[in-house]
């Protein structure tokens, strides 16, 4: 990937509601280079969508939590497909507070899930749907659990940083 693209990238990730022009501005080329590799970036996928990150306790959501999970051992390649059709048809569903499931390894669990709750009640139910899977290992199911309303907060969840740092990458490069 060429210098330019990986910085376009990185401005977007910093902030996508500039414009083209804007974006040409911050970059040093011209508007139609940056309205060009952005259209061939995103017809490539290596821009997949375009969107904010809210504050989600003032859109209503108290609770964050990261479930670790693992599948039963004597699961089947069959049922390992299964298990995963049903668990992305779960998380894909227009009503699903599940924003990412992966698979993984590490903590003795070999894939996880992340949520986002307006209460306790809405995490429970959530773990009862999951607990369903035929395919899951209940008993070694594990979440950390974020209030959303401390007032202490280390790091929010953002992009900006990511992108300043491949910014510092492509300088180097350079």
């Amino acid at each position: 990937m060429k210098t330019v693209e990986m910085r376009l990238i990185s401005e977007l990730m910093i902030n996508s509601c500039r414009s083209d022009r804007q974006l040409a501005k911050a970059l040093g080329v011209s508007q139609p280079t940056v309205s060009r590799i952005k259209a061939r970036l995103e017809k490539e996928d290596y821009i997949s969508q375009y969107t904010i990150i809210p504050d989600f306790n003032k859109i209503g959501y108290h609770l964050f939590a990261l479930t670790f999970f693992s599948w039963k051992n004597d699961i089947s390649i069959l049922e390992m497909k299964e298990a995963i059709k049903w668990a992305s048809e779960k998380a894909s569903s227009v009503a699903s507070n599940v924003v990412l499931i992966e698979r993984g390894i590490g903590l003795n669990h070999d894939s996880f899930m992340a949520s986002f709750h307006k209460d306790y009640s809405s995490y429970t139910e959530l773990m009862k749907e999951v607990k369903k899977n035929p395919y899951i290992d209940v008993a070694r199911m594990e979440s950390f659990l974020v209030s959303l309303d401390d007032k202490i907060h280390y790091r929010t969840l953002t992009f900006s940083t990511l992108a300043k740092h491949l910014l510092e990458i492509n300088k180097k490069e350079e």
